[in-house]
């Protein structure tokens, strides 16, 4: 009971800081665009809650962040079966809160929460032999994203690795099926002119993790490689990290959507970890307790810089290299134009006028809006000038 409850808490303040960091954020084009234009799982499902809850920045994040908590919890369970102490499972959970990759999962209108939701599900029901449930779940995802043709594609050969002809012809008939349906959405996976992207795909990986936690990460999947312990878990993590390396080698590949499989290894990592530390007598532990506060650390400042991001402009000489600037303005521009009892104007730029539509700002003829340096609507962060924009009233004569 001890245990669960620690869980629990660890979820419910990652919940908190999430709801937090939502009031930093100001809607992308990309997430307006989804709201406003798209037709897939994503777009009903922020339609509905906005529905729900009215057209604001909680209602359109919110369904995500309750992916997020539920996945912590299912990741929590998983792990039960894999790591043998409490206090493990309870860093395990701790160490995939914290995770830049799933803190923006939470964050980000896109379909990751979605995929680490239904793959957790699966392996879950795969863990209990649940085998309706799994089966189930597998087809759902189907009709969800073109990300989970991951999922098929890796079960097949974890299904011939277990010699599985159920689950085999299943995953297959299945990824056959995503090929068909999503045969454009994949084939962008690959667009863009054959080179190598290897090393670009190792420095993805190491900001969605933190550099020393993907280093050791690498080291868990091939320590159990060679020593054996092979479950579904390893199977989706390894497969897709080495899938995606393999593509990286002569073309672009979306790390964002491979490395979902990756995040949720964190049992594994725990695991090893823990496994090493304790057959080790108490004074050569000390690296292992070093390289754990090093880790846990360094994903702790991570975890600030994503939650506190809109503090760091004063060490950008240039307010658009920020990481979060293309989430950034909208929101305050916005409501600098409403009170100045402006709700319609004519915006010059497309991807802004559709983000400022989210927050009641619509076209027309009788003002116009630009961004002028010299404007007398300035928006600031931490105290630096980030944008400056000018509005008018329109000669239509």
């Amino acid at each position: 009971m001890r245990e669960i409850a620690v869980v629990l808490f660890i979820i419910f303040a990652s919940v908190l800081l999430l709801l937090f960091g939502v009031s930093t954020l100001s809607i992308s084009y990309y997430e307006a665009d989804i709201f406003y234009n798209e037709s897939n799982a994503v777009h009903y499902l922020v339609k509905l809650s906005c529905a729900l809850f009215g057209q604001n920045d909680y209602a359109l994040r919110v369904p995500f962040i309750l992916l997020h908590a539920l996945s912590a919890f299912l990741l929590y369970l998983i792990g039960k079966s894999l790591l043998k102490r409490e206090i493990d499972r309870v860093i395990s959970v701790l160490i995939y809160v914290m995770l830049p990759g799933a803190i923006s999962a939470a964050l980000l209108v896109n379909s990751a929460g979605i995929i680490i939701f239904g793959t957790l599900l699966t392996l879950f029901y795969h863990q209990r032999e649940q085998k309706t449930l799994l089966y189930l779940t597998l087809f759902l995802t189907l009709f969800l994203n073109v990300g989970f043709v991951i999922l098929y594609f890796l079960l097949f050969f974890y299904a011939i690795s277990k010699k599985d002809p159920t689950l085999m012809s299943i995953s297959l008939v299945l990824f056959a099926l995503a090929s068909y349906m999503y045969g454009g959405d994949i084939a962008q996976m690959s667009e863009g002119k054959p080179r190598g992207y290897f090393i670009d795909t190792f420095g993805i990986y190491a900001a969605i993790f933190s550099p020393l936690l993907f280093l050791y990460f690498i080291y868990v999947e091939y320590r159990i490689l060679v020593k054996g312990g092979k479950s579904l878990l390893w199977w989706l993590s390894f497969g897709a990290f080495i899938a995606s390396l393999l593509l990286s080698f002569r073309q672009r590949v979306p790390v964002e959507v491979f490395a979902l499989y990756l995040i949720i290894a964190t049992p594994l990592v725990v695991g090893v970890f823990f496994n090493s530390y304790r057959v080790r007598l108490p004074k050569h532990r000390k690296l292992h307790k070093f390289l754990a506060t090093v880790v846990i650390l360094s994903l702790a400042f991570n975890s600030v810089l994503v939650y506190a991001n809109q503090t760091l402009y004063p060490f950008f000489k240039k307010p658009s290299n920020h990481f979060a600037y293309n989430y950034h303005i909208a929101k305050e521009l916005a409501k600098i134009l409403h009170k100045r009892g402006i709700t319609e104007v004519q915006i010059y730029d497309e991807k802004l006028a559709l983000r400022l539509k989210f927050y009641g700002i619509n076209e027309s003829d009788e003002y116009a809006l630009i961004s002028s340096l010299g404007g007398d609507i300035a928006i600031r962060y931490a105290n630096k000038k980030v944008a400056n924009f000018e509005v008018f009233k329109k000669n239509l004569n």
